[in-house]
């Protein structure tokens, strides 16, 4: 690190560094704190004394959720007997070693890496009078390190008349008990992991377009089975058995060129990456793919008028076709239920007629609930580690969209992970 640069880099192994080597005081104070610098100060804490280390921290499950600290570092320096306040919402980060301070940029783990030795210029170097109002302005605790640090009795007046600008409070046992409890009951994401599922994120997303209820000729009512009893023949017996197809085959009421339309949209726009992936759309794309699904459904809305003005009729006729093959049936089995409601013992085509209609009421339905079920279903899902860690998913990926540099995608994709994980999709 050059020692004259105002702006430096300053990684996490540089701040263990730092605090090992201290021979005064250490005053630590950001979002969070991470296990290997909690190990250093409770190193340095023998030689310098518990009064000369303090932390102050944005002590909240949130915080530690997005990759700021450590519930365990807070456990080890609480444990060493090292003051750790809670200051709520902080995201400054300083560090002071002895008389040598930074201002430096906190790294939200589930968003990048930490920082590697000179990977950038993260921090900004402190002069020793900025130094003394951070810890004066910090906490009680820092304050009074920086007193203790003054020189001269005019620079400890100075610092004593300084006010604390940073609301803080000791951390309490119930509290870390709590945001314990809070942790392992909602554990943090790995954070190597989610960091690689974003590389992918803006580039893909999983679809799934379906179009309900518009297929009226694949309908079947079925026959209620007190009808079903009457027996049968082998009068419309392709379409009247024990279900009854509403619609017969070839109907203008057909759904098949809308169909038609919407696996061609599927075609251009969501390609598969196979049985075990399903469909992705670029995320590029998918304004495009939105504008196709606005117009297909202009289509749907005028296929359901057309269909609205002769479905009905069709209903009808198939319903009269029911009753006129169960008609006679019925004069000649005498159901039950028509048999106690006879005066005679006989059983009219009226009352044949009407019991028919009365039971194909139940199942029967109107033109305008087929009508009503019409409708296009659009679900989107982001992509997840799960399904980035198959081993086929990259070049299925490839496959889908040859246009697309995906090598460039997949180095950003091994270089977001931390940990040594196995990379089945690796070539």
């Amino acid at each position: 690190m050059n020692i004259d640069a105002l702006f430096c880099s300053l990684s996490p192994l540089r701040i263990a560094e730092l605090i090992r080597s201290a021979q005064r005081a250490v005053c630590y104070a950001a979002p969070g704190i991470q296990l290997d610098l909690a190990q250093a100060m409770v190193e340095t804490v023998g030689r310098l004394g518990k009064e000369m280390l303090t932390v102050s921290l944005d002590f909240d499950d949130r915080v530690m959720r997005m990759g700021y600290g450590d519930i365990g570092a807070v456990t080890l320096l609480l444990g060493a007997g090292i003051s750790v306040n809670s200051s709520p919402g902080l995201r400054t980060a300083l560090v002071v070693v002895d008389n040598e301070g930074y201002v430096f940029t906190p790294t939200a783990l589930y968003l990048e890496a930490e920082p590697s030795d000179g990977a950038a210029s993260n921090a900004m170097r402190m002069s020793g009078e900025q130094v003394a109002q951070a810890l004066a302005r910090l906490s009680p605790a820092a304050k009074a390190i920086a007193v203790a640090q003054a020189k001269t009795p005019e620079a400890k007046q100075q610092i004593e008349a300084l006010t604390v600008d940073v609301l803080s409070a000791p951390i309490t046992v119930s509290r870390l008990a709590e945001v314990k409890t809070s942790l392992e009951e909602v554990p943090p994401v790995r954070f190597d992991l989610a960091r690689q599922v974003r590389v992918f994120e803006p580039y893909l997303q999983y679809v799934e377009l379906s179009l309900s209820g518009a297929a009226i000729q694949r309908h079947r009512m079925a026959i209620p089975t007190s009808i079903q009893k009457l027996g049968g023949s082998k009068d419309l017996e392709i379409r009247l058995r024990t279900t009854f197809e509403l619609i017969e085959k070839g109907s203008k009421l057909s759904s098949k060129p809308l169909e038609d339309a919407l696996n061609e949209i599927r075609k251009n726009f969501t390609p598969s990456l196979g049985k075990d992936h399903g469909r992705v759309v670029l995320k590029a794309a998918k304004p495009y793919l939105l504008a196709r699904l606005t117009e297909f459904r202009t289509k749907l809305e005028a296929h359901q008028k057309a269909v609205e003005a002769d479905l009905q009729k069709h209903l009808d006729t198939s319903r009269e076709q029911i009753v006129a093959y169960y008609q006679a049936r019925v004069i000649e089995a005498k159901p039950d239920a028509l048999l106690g409601q006879s005066l005679n013992g006989e059983i009219s085509e009226v009352a044949a007629k009407k019991w028919l209609n009365g039971e194909l009421d139940k199942v029967f339905p109107s033109a305008e609930t087929l009508i009503q079920e019409m409708k296009l279903d659009e679900r989107y899902k982001d992509v997840t580690f799960e399904t980035l860690n198959r081993n086929d998913f990259l070049e299925s990926v490839k496959d889908a969209f040859p246009n697309v540099d995906w090598e460039k995608a997949y180095s950003e994709f091994r270089a977001a992970g931390q940990s040594q994980l196995q990379d089945p999709i690796a070539k």
